[in-house]
Order: C-alpha cells, then structure tokens, then sequence
C-alpha cells in the first residue's frame, strides 16, 4: 500500500474504489518509519486511536464529509484534545480539554488527526531549527533547513505522511517551509481562520496556515476551515469563494529590478526569472513596482508593538522559567524589556503610514508575485548565523500581514542547482480565491511531482461555477475587462469571473472622447453591426446594486445579446455620449484595440493616463 498517493483527490478516488482507512493508517506508519526522521514529530498518535477516529466516521460520505478519512498534522502550537501542546517547549506543555476551532471543523468535516510536529519554538523563526527537539530535516535536501517556524507540518506533508497540515504565519511560516520542501503553503487573510486554541505569537497579525501538495487540496481545507469565530476576537467573516475559471488576464505586480534582493544567489534569481516568464504565458501582465516601502514595512515586524507583542504572549511564562526558551528565542523575545509604550505606538504609527502610501499601489494590480525567499540557507550557516540568516529569508514575507494582504506559496521548478523553486502571490484581504487560481495553473504548468515523492500531479478539475448560485450575470466590453486599469472595481465587489464571450452580431464599439481612464461605447444597432469581444463576471445582487449606482455616464447598463443567443445585463453607451467618439468596431473588441499594431502604440502612449498599464 506504500503506492497510495495521499492528495485528496487520488485518496478519495482509492476509497471510492474500495480501499480501507486501516490500510492508509497503515502507511502513515510505514512512511514515518521510512523518513527516519525524529524531528518531524514532537507527539504522534497511537494506531489505535487512529482506527478510532476513522470508526467514528461511518461509511464513505465525501458529501457530507469532504475531508473523510484525509489524515493531516497539526503544529504543536495549536491545540488537539488529547494531545499535549508544548510550542516545541517542553516546560510550557499543557495538555488542552478542547480542539482549537480550526481543528475541530477539520475533524468534523472527516479528517483524521496524526499528530503535533515540530517548530520554531513559540513560532519565532523562519528557519526551523530554534526546538530542543532535533532539527526536522528537509524533504528536498537535507543540508537545507527545512524551513519555520512550521518545520515539522512542511516537512511532514512534502514526504506524503500526511495528506495536509496547519501551520502559523506571522511572518511567514506558513510560506518559507513551502518554499523549501516543493509543497503549497497558504497563508490565508488574517481573521479568515479562527485562531482560538493556538499559542499566540503576534495575536493582531496570527493566522493558521495550511501546508499541501497542491492548490486545490490547500483550498479545499481553507474553505472547510474558514468560518467566523465568536471565540477568537480577531475573527472576522471572510467570503470564501469557490475556485472558478481564473480570469484571462491579471495584472502582476513584480518587484522593480532594481529592488530584487537575492543576497547573491544567482540560482534563485534566475529561478524567480523563469517563473515569471511562466506567469507571462499564462497571459499575465507584469508591472514593476518599487518595492522599497514594502521592505521598510518588514522592518517594522521586529521592532517595537509586535516583539513587545510577542513577549506579551509568553511574558508570564517566560519570568517564572527563562532558561527553558531556546537561547535564540530567548535573545529575540527578551529584547522586548528594553523598549517603552512610546516605542509600540511609534511603531504603529509608522505602519498606518506605510499602509496609506502604499495602499494605491496595491491596488493599481490585481495581485503580487514575489519570490517565496531570496535564498536557501544550510542548517550549518543558519546555526553559524542564526538572527542574520532568518532576517534575510524574511525579505518577501514580513510585510504581509502587515499590510493586511493574503498569500499562497507555490512550486514553480527545479533552480539549475536542483533545489526547489517557489514564487509567493500575494493580494488584499479577502482575494484568497484570487491568488489561489493562478497558483493552480502555476503549479500545474511546472510539471513538478508532488513534495519528495514521485507522485505526478492529478489532473486539475475543470473550473466552473455553480448553477443556480444567484448571481447575476454582468457584460463588460471594456477597462473592466480582465488585466484592465478598473477591473479592480470588480475584484473589491468580489466579483468572480465567469468566461470570455463576444456578443451577437448586432453591435458596434466606439473609443469614447474625454475620458480620465480610455473607455469604449457598446451600442446595438440595426444595420452594419458586428461581433464584440466581451467578457461575463457574476456578482451577488447587493454588489451589483452598488457597482451600477457607481457607472457614470454616458455609460450604462442594459441587456446585451451574446453570441449564444443568451441575454445578460451589461455596459451599453448612450448615443448622445458618442460625439467625438471614433468607431473601432472593426478591432473587434476593446483589448484587441489596446493592444493594435506597433504605430498605433507611439499614439496610445500619448493619450494613456501615467501610471496606469498598457
């Protein structure tokens, strides 16, 4: 049974055709034989208990239980009835009378709990080996670090002993370990997944993360587990929508050239390099942003409010019993008895600085791609170097429960060294479903096997929205088109995108004069009209409510034939606003008319806002 392949889609599939759960308890015990490795976990499940759990279950109901028999890891910061939770401190160990609540979704949605692995102790670290227990090793590479503070749920999903597992990410330890150990780690919006039952690190910016082996496993588990909290006080409800067909063109922010830090690895560099050439076939358009006030807001990470916050999460433990912390922990933590309240406040205001200035800039793209971590560090340089090493491979994740953003770390390829390469797409709260769509193509365009195992990626489920869902069909022609300067008034309604169309043979497209922002006029007519490209987006009755009450003239809405006979309700110009316009209906569509011929470029450019792209 050693051949079972434990992503949720190939386990499901085994079950349906008859394989028992004892038998995939069987193998999570033959693979944590194999691993050899007593890093990985710090308390494990008896078999027993397992079978237990698995008889609670009943027959096979993926329905009713979309993670039936899936087994997964828990980082021993958060808390599993049962089992001790020691946030790899042996003196801080308590033994919890309940799950957290991320946990107990996941066991009544059918999951089966393993066991608590290793990390960073009191999750301060992105390197993994701060832990009195030993060091996990890495899945890859084990002269690499496997990565924290999640090391030991990483490392525990990349080597197929678990289908999934829950991490934390403060600051990325829901991300580095991903990058590290070839797997999918995603860090969702702040508040998305209750934190009640985790060990606090930073409580204002803590999120449970979820490890996988690929996009669609890491979603499933988040939309399991995502549910507003009354326990946990930082909750909040978050739409989580389904992942559906990715919308044709993103704009991807990237870091300026001259911003992009690699500390010399050249491997990683054109590594990073190769994944945005993959981004760019995916029909993304990369935009430069300067990137030195999202690394100024990752300084602030350790200084000041949230190292004070950090001590403030132990700070009764750590008086009664210092010498128990791991010394570098105990170094970073303890330096916050030499600052003052006017040192945190100092620090948030210069946050809230850093959020206003760099708020426009967030949203002039639909989403970011960094790279996961500049570098890859060796256990050995790490223990030589502990503070510098870890700083440095914070560079691309420190800022980003800073500034409210959610994430996902995804595999894009082997670097020319053979070590993992891994990207980070990056987005503002809520767009979790957003980022997660073009990981998937992403990972699924890299043709990596799954973590440390020959698995071969399942083939990606067709995407595609439920019917009957009661939302109401939207027709845009032009800058809400994908890719386009407004389509982010789309993505803030929560809009999701339904598929590329043109319209019935009735109309005709016109580039509409004095506008801030090029728009084009969609107007029927009787004679002489022509097919225009459009695209179809879904919205909920309330959003659609507020983005029409939005639409200035002389455009509107009214009800636009497409192609396929079928009516929705769409952008339509009103004839009087078409004086001085010019017809580009023989373009064909308004992305077609952007995007014209090398002469008509130079004459774009001089009518097309700054700042906005091409």
């Amino acid at each position: 049974m050693s051949d079972i392949h434990f992503d949720i889609a190939s386990l499901h599939a085994a079950y349906r055709g008859g394989l028992a759960v004892g038998d995939v308890i069987a193998t999570i015990f033959t693979r944590i034989e194999a691993a050899d490795d007593p890093g990985i976990f710090i308390h494990l499940a008896a078999k027993a208990d397992l079978l237990a759990q698995a008889a609670a279950l009943g027959p096979f109901d993926p329905a009713t239980k979309p993670l039936w028999g899936i087994p997964f890891a828990v980082k021993d910061n958060i808390d599993v009835a049962g089992m001790p939770t020691t946030a790899a401190c042996p003196e801080y160990t308590y033994w919890p009378e309940k799950d957290a609540t991320v946990v107990a979704r996941l066991k009544a949605a059918g999951a089966l709990v393993v066991g608590k692995t290793n990390l960073d102790q009191f999750a301060t670290g992105l390197v993994g080996v701060r832990t009195p227990w030993p060091i996990p090793r890495n899945a890859i590479d084990e002269a690499l670090v496997p990565g924290g503070s999640s090391s030991g749920s990483a490392v525990a999903t990349a080597r197929g002993i678990v289908a999934f597992a829950l991490g934390t990410d403060t600051a990325g330890s829901g991300r580095i370990p991903a990058g590290l150990n070839n797997i999918v780690g995603l860090k969702p919006t702040v508040g998305a997944l209750s934190a009640a039952g985790v060990v606090p690190a930073c409580r204002t910016l803590d999120c449970v993360s979820v490890f996988a082996l690929t996009v669609d496993d890491a979603y499933r588990v988040f939309s399991v587990a995502s549910a507003r909290d009354a326990a946990d006080p930082y909750s909040r409800d978050i739409a989580v929508q389904p992942l559906a067909r990715r919308q044709p063109v993103l704009t991807v922010g990237v870091p300026a050239k001259a911003d992009l830090e690699f500390f010399g690895d050249t491997a990683m560099q054109a590594g990073f390099e190769a994944s945005l050439a993959m981004l760019s076939r995916l029909g993304c358009r990369l935009v430069e942003i300067p990137f030195g006030d999202f690394y100024a807001t990752a300084n602030l990470l350790y200084e000041g409010a949230w190292v004070a916050e950090r001590y403030a999460a132990i700070r009764d433990f750590m008086e009664a019993n210092e010498a128990a912390l791991h010394p570098v922990t105990r170094k970073i933590i303890g330096g916050a008895r030499n600052l003052s309240a006017a040192d945190a406040f100092r620090g948030l205001y210069a946050l809230q600085a850093y959020k206003a200035k760099l708020a426009p800039v967030i949203a002039s793209v639909d989403l970011f791609c960094v790279p996961t971590a500049p570098t890859h560090y060796t256990t050995a340089t790490v223990l030589a170097d502990p503070v510098e090493t870890n700083s440095r491979l914070g560079t691309y994740t420190n800022f980003v429960n800073l500034l409210d953003m959610c994430g996902i770390a995804v595999p894009t390829g082997k670097r020319g060294d053979g070590l993992p390469m891994s990207v980070t797409l990056l987005a503002p709260a809520g767009c979790d479903a957003l980022t997660a769509m073009l990981a998937r193509d992403l990972h699924a365009a890299s043709g990596l096997s799954l973590g440390a195992t020959d698995w071969p990626q399942p083939g990606l489920q067709p995407a595609a929205l439920p019917p009957g869902d009661g939302l109401i069909d939207l027709v845009v022609v032009g800058a809400h088109l994908s890719g386009m300067p407004l389509n982010g008034q789309l993505n803030q309604l929560g809009a999701q995108f339904g598929r590329a169309t043109r319209t019935a043979a009735a109309y005709k497209l016109y580039a509409l004069a004095g506008q801030l922002v090029p728009k084009p006029g969609l107007i029927r007519v009787a004679d002489g009209g022509m097919r225009i490209d459009v695209e179809v987006w879904r919205l909920d009755a309330a959003a659609f409510g507020r983005f029409v009450a939005a639409i200035p003239p002389p455009l509107g809405i009214g009800t636009i034939e497409l192609d396929d006979g079928t009516l929705a309700k769409g952008f339509l110009a009103e004839t009087a606003g078409l004086s001085a316009a010019t017809d580009i209906s023989a373009y064909g569509g308004w992305r077609r008319f952007v995007a014209r011929g090398t002469a008509d470029q130079s004459e774009k450019r001089q009518d097309w806002p700054a700042g906005v792209p091409i």
